[in-house]
C-alpha cells in the first residue's frame, strides 16, 4: 500500500487534510471516501486499519480531517453535522477534479449517518457502507445535551468526549435534532452495507436495525460480533476492508453503471 498526504479547500476556504491509500501495484478498481467519527481524525487506528485493508484489495481510500479536527484548519466549535456533510461534499468534488469521484461513500459512527446525508449530494457513489452508526442524529445530541447542561443555559460547553475536552455550541445540537435521517435513508437510491457489532455499548445494535428496515434493496447486514464501537481490535479492520471491497465489487463494475 501506498500513502500520500493530501489537503483540499472546503466551501468556507478551510484548508483540510488527508490521506490517500493507493493499492501497491496497478491502477485502482475504484475510489472511495471515508468519513471519521464523530470527533475522531483520518488518523484513527480503527479508519486506518479499514482503509489499508481496502487498498490491499485495489480500492484507493481518502480518509480526511473534518473542519476543526486533526490537521485541518478551522475551529471545531463553530462546526455542525451540515457543516460535516458539506465538507463530505467538497471532497468528493476534490477527488472528482483531481483523482477520480467516489464509487463507495464510508462512515464511521456519526460519519455514517454523514454519508448517508450526504449520499444524495454525492451522484457518483454507486455503494454507501455504515460502521457502528446511529439511525438519527438525535442520538448524539442526547448524549451530549446529557453532560453539558450549561449549553442550555450559556449556548456552549466544555464537554469531554472520549476522554479529550471539546467546545460544544447549541448551533451543534439544534442542528443534529433538526436533521431527519428517515427520510435520507428511505430515499439513498443507492446499495446499502451496514456494519454494527451487537455488543456496542455506544450506539446499541438497534440503531442498525432501524437503518436497515428503513432502506430500500439492495441492502446488506453484516453483524461485527465481538467487536467494540471504535473498532479496537485490529483484526476488526482488516476484516471489514476485505467484506466491503468483495461487497462493492458488485456494485462498482462497468456492467452495472
Amino acid at each position: 500500500m501506498r500513502t500520500k498526504k493530501i489537503s483540499f479547500e472546503n466551501a468556507s476556504g478551510y484548508r483540510l487534510a488527508a490521506l490517500l491509500d493507493l493499492p501497491v501495484d496497478g491502477e485502482p478498481i475504484a475510489y472511495a471516501l471515508f468519513a471519521h467519527c464523530f470527533t475522531c481524525s483520518k488518523d484513527y487506528k480503527g479508519v486506518a486499519r479499514v482503509s489499508r485493508a481496502l487498498a490491499a484489495e485495489g480500492v484507493a481510500v481518502l480518509r480526511f480531517d473534518f473542519t476543526g479536527l486533526g490537521e485541518s484548519e478551522g475551529d471545531f466549535a463553530e462546526t455542525t453535522f451540515s457543516s460535516n456533510v458539506a465538507d463530505l461534499v467538497a471532497a468528493s468534488k476534490f477527488m472528482q477534479r483531481e483523482l477520480e469521484a467516489p464509487k463507495i461513500l464510508i462512515g464511521h459512527s456519526l460519519g455514517g449517518v454523514a454519508v448517508l446525508q450526504a449520499a444524495a449530494r454525492i451522484p457518483s457513489a454507486a455503494a454507501v457502507v455504515t460502521i457502528a452508526a446511529p439511525s438519527s442524529t438525535e442520538h448524539l445530541a442526547g448524549m451530549i445535551r446529557s453532560s453539558a447542561a450549561a449549553i442550555e443555559a450559556t449556548g456552549e460547553a466544555e464537554v469531554e468526549i472520549a476522554g479529550r475536552s471539546f467546545r460544544i455550541r447549541r448551533e451543534l445540537l439544534d442542528d443534529l435534532e433538526a436533521t431527519s435521517m428517515r427520510e435520507a435513508v428511505a430515499g439513498l437510491d443507492r446499495a446499502l452495507l451496514v456494519f454494527h457489532s451487537p455488543l456496542d455499548r455506544t450506539v446499541p445494535i438497534r440503531h442498525a436495525e432501524e437503518i436497515f428496515a428503513a432502506a430500500r434493496q439492495p441492502k446488506s447486514f453484516v453483524s461485527l460480533d465481538g467487536a467494540s464501537h471504535l473498532l479496537t481490535d485490529p483484526e476488526d479492520g482488516g476484516y471489514l476492508g476485505a467484506m466491503v471491497a468483495a461487497w462493492a465489487r458488485r456494485y462498482i463494475s462497468p456492467q452495472r453503471e
